[in-house]
């Protein structure tokens, strides 16, 4: 039987309550410009933030520019990048997205999804993200936290981020998808944890459609 979703004075209960709980939800990655948030975003694929964010530092100190970065082999961005994971198809990423920033838009980070999508390493969640936090686009950016949380809740019942993405988009308001993103994101690390979520203390639970079917 196919799960129903959250009605929308559900769902506008939930996004309340979830602004009420996280009033200052802001990015997890460290950036001073259009150009350091792709390349962390990059970065941060099968890797935790906080590993990123601790590598970024000494990477934007050798290479703060699309410019700088288009000059360099990805062999010698491989040691500023090696605790991230899947360093040598990054560092590949980083130097060909840098040398198509240099050749096709002025060493800029286009503030357009079709063209971020094009540029190597840069999927849809990865331009969502750039669009939403380097230039304060309405997006929704569908990550492992994100996909979980909303699904469990009812906001979403979908097999995939795509699907969960295009799903979320039509229950939550346009104004508030870069928001609900963020609020998504803090709790899903804070209380609804992948193996043990914690509805005790969940204030989302008087709505959530997992608690109702295992509590």
């Amino acid at each position: 039987m196919d799960k129903s979703f959250l009605s929308p004075s559900d769902t506008a209960a939930v996004l309340s309550e979830l602004a009420s709980c996280y009033p200052d939800a802001k990015p997890a990655l460290h950036f001073d410009s259009p150009f350091q948030l792709l390349v962390a975003v990059i970065l941060s694929a099968q890797c935790t933030d906080v590993k990123v964010n601790a590598v970024t530092p000494a990477l934007f100190a050798a290479y703060p520019d699309a410019a700088a970065l288009s000059a360099a082999s990805p062999e010698e961005i491989e040691p500023y990048i090696h605790t991230c994971g899947l360093y040598r198809n990054k560092a590949k990423s980083l130097v060909a997205t840098a040398q198509r920033l240099m050749s096709e838009y002025g060493g800029e980070v286009p503030a357009d999804h079709a063209a971020l999508t094009t540029l190597p390493g840069v999927g849809r969640k990865t331009a969502n993200v750039v669009m939403a936090c380097a230039f304060g686009a309405d997006a929704i950016a569908v990550d492992t936290h994100v996909f979980r949380v909303t699904n469990r809740l009812g906001l979403a019942h979908a097999d995939d981020v795509l699907k969960t993405e295009m799903q979320l988009m039509e229950h939550i308001p346009k104004d508030q998808w870069s928001r609900a993103h963020h609020w998504l994101i803090y709790h899903g690390r804070q209380v609804c944890h992948a193996r043990h979520p914690d509805c005790e203390n969940c204030r989302l639970a008087p709505w959530c459609q997992y608690h109702a079917e295992n509590h």
